[in-house]
């Protein structure tokens, strides 16, 4: 049998990549606007907003390691992960759109209730499907450089549903409220992304394949599986990066919002989207784009109360953010190739650290130079999305070359509680910090204390996280040489075995 390295096609590549585009409807929306959807729309307080973020996402987090567990010992005709991705779908889809509906009449317990059980319930869903999902893709390829490749078209695939669910949710939220209001909006909104994963994650069951098989197969117990895992180095120093990478997400994405909505000048904002064309005096002659959608900045700069600006702007930012991203992406397999994985996350999150620090030297009117920011930011911050992810499929390889053993789920399971417990503790750590260092009140967004809050956390807050990310990852042992050298030899191991991939 040949030990020659499996390729993969452009449509299993493709096809792979739609699961984890159908999952990012569900966590863009967590990381760009769930805070704000459950204090501005839902009505909560900050105090029950940062405990529903919490406590669900970390439930979630701990769920993971048993996702995994069960993943690793999970045997149909259709392999141990590839199942996972179609058997959770239309629950998946349920329950979306039940966490993004606001109950009417209901008393404030009953209301937080409600939020935390259908936010815990996604959450655990999200875990069912993603971890297998991501583990799915370190048993497709043994190779190295399909595997980057394979990763390349998953996060250019995710950065197209993160471009539609940052450009146009908020105007399709606008549109749907009209006649209604923003509840409604956000229901009828969520219902169409649900669509929209559903039809994603059966693309992707029918047209992926398992190949890698583990050179021992005897059972082992998740004691065993814990106790090897912990003597995986790289592994500790992944868990470590990850927990700060995702952590900077939900806290970039908090203050963000907070900075385009109540920091940034309304007036500079009117005019930088005038010039666009996206305005007009008159809503029944508007021609713009997110005019087509019912999304129009009207009236005058003097009137900008009435105004949806700053969600215009918001939206131009993201989807300027996430075009950049998903062109540079591509770039990601040639740079790990010639550098390593390792090099390309660490020069990038230094990059991406000193850009948010770079928002220090903004004013409130610099609509340009925020644009251009956030254009650089996802420049310096793309390459290492893909590269991120083939890593953990390096960890899942390190254990086999180290004690023999291959336990992929767990591996992916672990990195997945380090994500969930990142995006928990980033979320709740903007409003505790908001609210105890910056008096912040969901009441009163606009006190001066507040304004100053979004702008330092924007900056000097994502940029800390950035650089505890930098110095987690530049501690990993997983450098070029290793990985060309573990890569080598378990393909050695596997051709003995005859267990080359077919």
């Amino acid at each position: 049998m040949s030990a020659a390295p499996q390729k993969l096609s452009f449509i299993e590549k493709a096809g792979y990549s739609c699961g984890d585009a159908a999952a990012n409807f569900v966590f863009m929306t967590m990381v760009l606007f769930q805070l704000n959807f459950y204090t501005d729309v839902f009505g909560l307080s900050a105090s029950a907003a940062a405990a529903i973020l919490l406590w669900p996402r970390l439930w979630d987090a701990f769920f993971d390691p048993l996702m995994g567990i069960l993943a690793d010992r999970t045997n149909t005709r259709w392999g141990k992960f590839r199942p996972w991705v179609l058997w959770t779908s239309i629950p998946w889809a349920v329950v979306m759109v039940l966490a993004y509906t606001t109950p009417h009449g209901w008393s404030m317990a009953m209301m937080v209730a409600w939020a935390g059980i259908t936010n815990m319930i996604l959450m655990t869903l999200y875990s069912m499907n993603n971890m297998p999902y991501s583990a799915l893709g370190g048993v497709m390829t043994g190779d190295l450089n399909e595997r980057t490749k394979l990763n390349s078209y998953r996060f250019v695939s995710v950065n197209i549903a993160q471009f539609i669910v940052g450009g146009f949710t908020l105007p399709l939220v606008a549109k749907f409220a009209q006649g209604h209001d923003r509840q409604h909006g956000w229901q009828v909104t969520m219902m169409l992304w649900a669509a929209v994963c559903l039809v994603c994650f059966a693309i992707t069951f029918l047209t992926t394949k398992e190949r890698i098989k583990p050179v021992v197969a005897k059972q082992s117990s998740p004691k065993e599986d814990f106790a090897d895992l912990i003597k995986n180095r790289p592994w500790l120093t992944l868990f470590l990066f990850t927990l700060f990478n995702f952590a900077m997400l939900t806290y970039r994405g908090g203050a963000s919002y907070n900075l385009y909505h109540h920091w940034a000048d309304k007036a500079a904002m009117f005019d930088f989207v005038a010039k666009l064309g996206l305005t007009t005096p008159d809503p029944a002659t508007g021609t713009g784009l997110l005019e087509t959608l019912g999304y129009i900045v009207h009236g005058t700069r003097d009137n900008l109360a009435v105004s949806n600006v700053a969600d215009v702007y918001n939206s131009i930012v993201n989807m300027a953010g996430f075009a950049t991203t998903i062109v540079v992406i591509i770039l990601s397999a040639g740079l790990s190739a010639r550098f390593g994985k390792k090099s390309v996350i660490c020069v990038g999150f230094l990059l991406a650290a000193l850009n948010a620090f770079a928002y220090t030297l903004l004013s409130p009117t610099s609509t340009i130079g925020m644009l251009l920011l956030a254009v650089v930011g996802s420049l310096v911050y793309a390459p290492t999305i893909a590269v991120a992810w083939a890593m953990y499929a390096d960890a899942a390889d390190y254990s086999e070359w180290q004690v023999g053993r291959r336990f992929t789920g767990i591996v992916f399971a672990t990195i997945g509680f380090a994500l969930k417990s990142g995006l928990a503790l980033g979320s709740a750590a903007f409003l505790w910090g908001m609210a105890g260092f910056w008096s912040y009140q969901t009441t009163a967004p606009d006190a001066p204390n507040a304004i100053t809050g979004y702008f330092v956390s924007n900056s000097v807050g994502v940029g800390i996280l950035f650089l505890g990310g930098a110095l987690a990852i530049a501690t990993c042992r997983l450098n070029k040489k290793l990985t060309l050298q573990m890569a080598d030899e378990l393909a050695e191991r596997r051709r003995k075995a005859g267990l080359a991939p077919a």
